[in-house]
């Protein structure tokens, strides 16, 4: 949303439009036409934001230069957190790092995610913990794979032993591929239900930097960022639009399922699409190549500010509504909260403006 004043500011590359490229034909390219200021750009030409696929981006990273002004989707070695196997393995040694430094109690802030293996190479380990828990449910996932392609369920061990024999297992043609990386996880059998329904929640999470380290403030989000700082190739070039998937149980404990690199941007309806819309409108509003922000915002739109060099706290007047219950270290989380997101804008550039005029 943008003030009438504030048509054609003055943005990051100087007086002309933004270019921009998209690889996409959905919601996010609607955003990117309707954005004043904005001009796309066909084929290879120069271009100052990209939203880009991964496919893209693993194929031509490493071979470009980007000028200090440029913005481009994803960071070089994202899947380290959207790959099953080692999202799981990141926050294992996150766990272990934590425990041996501030003591096992501290353990307790990463039981968030199900007991899980990976499969070949903790197979064995799986076994003995299968035996331990005789009759439970379990699920296997492929690691790299998406839309619930692949999944099955199982209770017996047999199952997955004749699936191992019969389509994991290397046959003896030396030119047979190494066989597809599985996660095995313990299956959540007491989900919280809506109207007898099984359903997760899709968390968006922004991510503009991984050099700097995170502290507990939102837990899930948050450690698994800190599993991953040291590993994610930091580029002041790239950012990240993760897509979180949490269950609840029955008790409402909070579980995480999954992390996306790509969550899906096309529609199913109207009111997922205006959902959609302004989401990735406030994802332009943050990265900010207009130069319209101060920098000294905590939300922009339907986006939070958690972490700045340190954990960010919510100012007194926003504590009612937040995660925290409201007291003199709530976070700057508003997660579930109501917002009108257009009026926040509105008085966040105008705001903004008056700042810079001074």
């Amino acid at each position: 949303m943008q003030s009438k004043g504030n048509r054609n500011p003055r943005g990051i590359i100087g007086d002309r439009e933004i270019r921009y490229k998209c690889s996409l034909q959905n919601t996010i390219l609607d955003v990117l036409r309707g954005r004043p200021g904005w001009q796309e750009v066909p084929g290879d030409g120069d271009w100052d934001f990209y939203w880009c696929d991964r496919e893209w981006l693993h194929q031509n990273y490493d071979t470009m230069f980007l000028h200090e002004h440029q913005k481009i989707l994803h960071f070089r070695n994202h899947y380290e957190l959207t790959r099953k196997n080692l999202m799981v393995k990141n926050l294992k040694r996150l766990k272990k790092q934590t425990e041996r430094e501030l003591g096992k109690a501290e353990g307790v802030n990463f039981e968030f995610f199900p007991t899980t293996y990976e499969l070949p190479s903790e197979y064995h380990i799986f076994v003995e913990e299968f035996k331990k828990n005789p009759g439970i449910i379990w699920i296997m996932k492929p690691a790299a794979r998406a839309q619930g392609r692949g999944i099955f369920l199982f209770r017996r061990l047999k199952d997955i032993t004749d699936w191992k024999k019969g389509e994991y297992q290397p046959l003896s043609d030396p030119n047979r591929e190494v066989p597809e990386t599985y996660v095995v996880q313990r299956y959540i059998e007491n989900p919280y239900l809506i109207g007898g329904r099984k359903f997760d929640v899709r968390v968006y999470v922004l991510v503009v930097s991984v050099k700097k380290a995170f502290k507990s403030i939102d837990n899930i989000i948050v450690k698994s960022l800190q599993s991953v700082q040291k590993i994610i190739i930091n580029d002041k070039h790239c950012f990240e639009m993760y897509g979180y998937d949490v269950l609840f149980d029955s008790d409402l404990k909070p579980w995480l399922i999954e992390i996306n690199a790509s969550p899906s941007l096309t529609a199913s309806g109207k009111e997922d699409y205006d959902l959609k819309f302004g989401l990735l409108n406030d994802v332009l509003n943050v990265l900010d190549l207009e130069n319209r922000l101060t920098g000294k915002e905590k939300r922009v739109g339907g986006w939070d500010l958690l972490w700045d060099d340190g954990p960010i706290l919510a100012d007194d007047g926003n504590m009612e509504c937040s995660t925290n219950g409201g007291n003199v270290t709530t976070p700057n989380s508003f997660l579930g909260c109501h917002n009108e997101r257009k009026k926040q804008l509105r008085e966040m550039f105008t705001a903004a403006m008056s700042i810079k005029k001074t």
